[in-house]
């Protein structure tokens, strides 16, 4: 009960002194911006600048247009202007502020055909978007937030071009894997964008709470991310978190509360189908003499039903899905935040609280995230940031993701007697005995960070920055597995065993501390010279990173209920440690010069240096150089009424890579007890040493060249825009693992040999307009790219997906299908795989031999070919929004063009591991000795059989299929209580929503499949969300 008064009261108290210091100052003005129809305008701009001192201050107006100007001295006289994208620059000069009476002012807004004056953030500073150079793409906070996704990884999905957002599951806390403008390097590690939050580097996007983000920009080609050097190669995404604005005095609390559930589950064949089945295989993999009962007698398969109800733990009719899964999983969200401002002092304060359960029990996502942000005016020329964050996420899990045995297991097995108790299952491998009495592990995650800055104006024009930025992780990981045992059905007390892989009870717990800090010192100096704009920047960082862990173990517990070390027997005990350290130095600098609004250039070079290169070779320098012409700013363009603004943009660069762990350069020993020796008779072990990596040297940085051409439009008085772009990326010195004899016994060193390259282009449009008091505004973006592979030294990476010189990235490889043979004579006469090829099973087309030519036989040599790549194509999204009065529609699609996406075996292969179940898809549709010679020449699956499967599930066209889909992945429908009912409960604002995600997909997968989850894992959800928002 004491929490329960302590915090409102505390909330209560912190809102109470922002107002106090919010009425401080005597001399007040209150204003409101609105468009020349009437609508109050938004994030406004308001620059009020005192004529006397010359003295600047910001101000923002808010959702109703509203904006507050404080510190206002007594006979004062001020200028005021204004500065919104879409707009003219409004100014009221000499305005002079009366004491103690009430200062009104309203500003009517023009729209603007000459100018985009949105401040958009890029690499160490902020730019006017009718500037750049560079490719960026912007996306506000606001439409982050009306996705209601948990993971800010998620919510970029069809949300920008360029921008490829995938997942292959809805688990919680899940993240989505990012990759911008294709792929440039093979190594993992260089995959993933550069992250950085308020100029400072992070390692995920999900470390953002996404109701504290204000924008995202993603920096796309060389010009805009080159100043980020040697970690850009693979793009660059800005975020933007909330800050306090001036005048701005708020208090928000937020909460949404709703569930999950499946867009998809595979569906299997009941149990007397099963048993059919499995006869069926093994007759044509045994042949058994016309035998059709090869397994299961006839008596036993023609009365299964009847027979379970007389006895359903002999004969048992188990649907895992049903005793595994929920039909939905609860979720909620709740948002607090207050944000003032006083005399010298702006701030915000946001506390969220995130709790996801999931489909099956023992799992659960819980996330506590908290942020300080502090805009501090020391004096008129000396100001402070200081920022502290603080996140907790806590994952529980089963000590099992049952997923994968839940898919395969077939319904003749009892996942528990019917008394409750845990069963046997398949010979003691029961999945529903795993997860429910198998025990846990929690993750458990905690970081601290901080940043402080100092902003020193010393003259006109001319900005110091330094800044330092530490941050701290302690995770923790404690797995308690549980041994279960399982007795008869008819006698609780005889034990049969215990569940296959719960023979014992183990303790494995891991501590993980690691902290890394940024410092960074910036000179920014802008000036303007009649018609020439100059902006220059010179910059120095530092980045270092430290990790080290510990675990241990104990094994054979006799008790299952006390989870600790310390219980655990001696005998039994285990323990590891280990620690790394990372750190680079970077020098910067940028010039940005323009002439009259219509040329300009810009120049950017970094010189990077990495620990995780020899000194000799760890150096590197990444320059940049792109222009642009606003083609609409020139004289023999101006007669064109509909056109509003035209700009086109190119750009060249290098950018690096290096992240390939963090001593690849050097010879590393590893240690070791699996050296044995005799004591006596007995055989005991003893720590040795050997060397185990072969290094080279001299590797270095991997380059990668990147050019981009970009066109920017912008017509009919701003309603519509539009943005193209097409760009090539060309990656040299590879780090590829060298290929050494086996027999040296070490591992493939590093080298940089690899090349590859990536071609694209994107394209984004935009529609804004009203008709009477209803607004609306239609977005669309499409993109593509192809990485193909170059010389890669000889190396190469072959399997069912492949990297080769001229293959694109991860391409398909396999064989080419002719359909299923249909007799013996067929499989007599025609080359096959091997041996066990028979009717029924999947033909293929001898494609070469040694000799260049068909030779009569198919092998992996001669006759695999490329299938495709197995990358997303023409990937695309959309939003339309609605308003009219308090009411607001915003729906945003989703999906990818073309995909050549291979059914996996979880998808097409029956009876796994020779027990497992058959799915419904099949039945029906496979080549079989009880279809008519028509009905198998139509067959879309091979028939059933484990001796051919090597044949039947090889690689090849046969299995390939579009994975192209279109889904509606968000709606989300709000309306605003009208102000007048709320003004007497002192809310300022009051709104309820209701959001609903991945509700529709349209796709040509088989029955049962999500397009983004191919194999037994956590499926893909929609979600259903209410949501309450208030505004103090």
């Amino acid at each position: 009960m004491r929490s329960k008064v302590i915090y409102p009261m505390l909330i209560y108290g912190l809102f109470s002194l922002f107002q106090e210091a919010h009425s401080q100052n005597n001399i007040r003005a209150t204003g409101k911006v609105m468009s020349t129809e009437g609508e109050a305008i938004s994030s406004v701009t308001i620059e009020v600048q005192n004529v006397a001192t010359k003295k600047k201050e910001i101000f923002h107006s808010n959702e109703e247009g509203v904006f507050n100007l404080s510190n206002l001295a007594v006979n004062g006289v001020y200028n005021i202007y204004t500065h919104h994208i879409g707009f003219q620059v409004d100014s009221i000069v000499n305005f002079t502020p009366k004491i103690n009476q009430t200062n009104s002012i309203l500003i009517r807004l023009r729209p603007d055909n000459t100018s985009l004056d949105e401040v958009v953030v890029i690499g160490y500073g902020t730019i006017q978007k009718k500037d750049l150079t560079g490719a960026i793409s912007t996306l506000d906070g606001k439409d982050i937030a009306s996705r209601k996704t948990t993971q800010l990884s998620q919510a970029l999905q069809g949300a920008i071009p360029g921008v490829m957002a995938t997942r292959n599951n809805s688990a919680p806390g899940a993240a989505a894997t990012i990759r911008v403008r294709g792929i440039t390097t093979i190594t993992d590690g260089g995959l993933n964008p550069l992250i950085i939050l308020d100029g400072v580097p992070i390692s995920g996007l999900d470390q953002v709470n996404p109701n504290d983000v204000e924008n995202v920009t993603v920096l796309k080609d060389a010009a805009s991310a080159s100043i980020y050097g040697s970690r850009a190669a693979a793009g660059v995404i800005l975020i933007t978190s909330k800050r306090g604005k001036e005048g701005v005095l708020s208090l928000d609390y937020n909460t949404d509360l709703g569930f999950e559930t499946p867009t998809q589950l595979p569906e299997y064949v009941g149990a007397q189908r099963y048993l059919q089945l499995v006869n069926e295989l093994r007759w044509n993999d045994n042949n058994n003499n016309q035998n059709e009962y090869p397994i299961y007698a006839k008596d036993l398969v023609e009365n299964y039903n009847n027979l379970n109800l007389e006895n359903p733990n002999l004969y048992p009719i188990t649907d895992w899905q049903s005793i595994l899964l929920k039909k939905r999983a609860s979720r909620q969200s709740h948002q607090l935040s207050v944000a003032g401002s006083g005399k010298n002092l702006r701030t915000r304060f946001s506390l969220g609280y995130d709790d996801t359960d999931a489909l099956y029990v023992h799992r659960n996502y819980e996330r506590l995230t908290s942020r300080l942000n502090n805009n501090i005016d020391v004096t008129d020329y000396l100001s402070a940031v200081v920022d502290l964050s603080f996140k907790r996420t806590t994952d529980n899990r089963p000590s099992i993701d049952p997923m994968y045995r839940m898919g395969i297991t077939a319904p003749i097995y009892a996942g528990m007697w019917d008394d409750g108790r845990v069963a046997a299952g398949k010979d003691g491998d029961n999945i529903y005995g795993m997860l429910t009495e198998g025990g846990q592990t929690k993750y458990q995650y905690t970081q601290f960070g901080g940043k402080v800055g100092l902003d020193l104006k010393p003259l006109d024009g001319l900005t110091l920055t330094g800044v330092i930025a530490p941050m701290f992780n302690f995770d923790r990981t404690k797995a308690f597995r549980k041994k279960v045992p399982y007795t008869a059905w008819n006698n609780p007390e005889q034990r049969l065993g215990y569940i296959n892989g719960y023979e014992t009870t183990k303790l494995t717990e891991s501590r993980v501390e690691s902290y890394q800090y940024t410092t960074q010192f910036l000179a920014n100096y802008t000036k303007g010279f009649g018609k020439h704009n100059l902006n220059l920047l010179g910059g120095y960082e530092f980045f270092y990173y430290y990790n080290e862990d510990l675990s241990a173990s104990r094994d054979q517990y006799l008790l299952s209920s006390y989870p600790y070390l310390d219980l655990g027997p001696l005998e039994f005990r285990d323990n590891s440690g280990s620690a790394y350290e990372n750190a680079y130095r970077s020098y910067f600098g940028r010039a940005m010069y323009n002439f009259a609004n219509k040329y300009f250039i810009q120049a950017n070079i970094r010189y990077d240096g990495s620990s995780r290169f020899a000194k000799e070779y760890r150096w590197g320098m990444f320059p940049s150089v792109s222009a642009g012409w606003s083609i609409s700013e020139e004289n023999f363009m101006k007669d064109i009424s509909w056109l509003d603004f035209l700009k086109v943009r190119a750009s060249y660069g290098t950018l690096g890579n290096e992240r390939i762990g963090n001593y690849p350069y050097q010879s590393l020993i590893e240690f070791s007890n699996g050296a044995l020796f005799y004591n006596g008779n007995t055989a005991v072990s003893a720590q040795s040493a050997s060397q185990w990596q072969y290094a080279i040297r001299d590797i270095t940085w991997e380059k990668t060249e990147s050019y981009d051409l970009g066109l920017d439009f912008t017509g009919l008085s701003n309603r519509f825009n539009a943005t193209f772009d097409v760009y090539k990326k060309i990656t040299s010195d590879m780090l590829l693992a060298l290929q050494i004899p086996s027999f040296i016994g070490f591992n493939n060193p590093n080298q940089n040999t690899g090349k590859m390259n990536t071609k694209g282009w994107e394209l984004a449009l935009g529609w804004k307009d009203k008709v009477n008091k209803l607004k609306y505004a239609v977005s669309f973006n499409i993109s593509n790219f192809k990485s193909v592979m170059g010389d890669l030294g000889g190396t190469e990476f072959l399997g069912d997906q492949v990297k080769k010189e001229g293959s694109e990235f991860n391409e398909w490889y396999g064989y080419l299908s002719d359909g299923l043979f249909q007799n013996t004579d067929e499989v007599t006469n025609s080359p096959v795989l091997n041996a066990n090829v028979k009717p029924g099973d999947i033909k293929y087309k001898d494609i070469s031999g040694p000799d260049g030519v068909p030779d009569g036989k198919i092998s992996p040599e001669y006759d695999r070919v490329f299938l495709g790549g197995s990358l997303p194509q023409y990937l695309y999204g959309g939003q339309i929004s609605l308003g009219y009065g308090g009411l607001a529609l915003n729906v945003v699609v989703q999906g990818v063009g073309k995909q050549k996406t291979r059914q996996t075996i979880d998808m097409i292969q029956p009876y796994q591991q020779n027990w497992g179940n058959f799915l419904s898809i099949l039945d029906g549709n496979t080549w079989s000795r009880y279809n008519s010679d028509e009905e198998n020449e139509n067959a879309k699956y091979p028939r059933y059989s484990n001796t051919s499967a090597s044949n039947n599930y090889a690689m090849s066209d046969f299995w390939m299929i579009n994975g192209k889909y279109f889904r509606l992945k968000s709606v989300n429908l709000s309306y605003q209580i009208p102000e007048v009912f709320l003004a007497k409960y002192a809310i300022k604002g009051l709104g309820l929503s209701f959001t609903a995600n991945d509700i529709l997909t349209v796709n040509k997968f088989p029955k049962g499949w999500d397009p983004e989850m191919t194999s037994f894992t956590y499926p893909i959800t929609a979600s259903y969300l209410f949501g309450i928002n208030v505004k103090f």
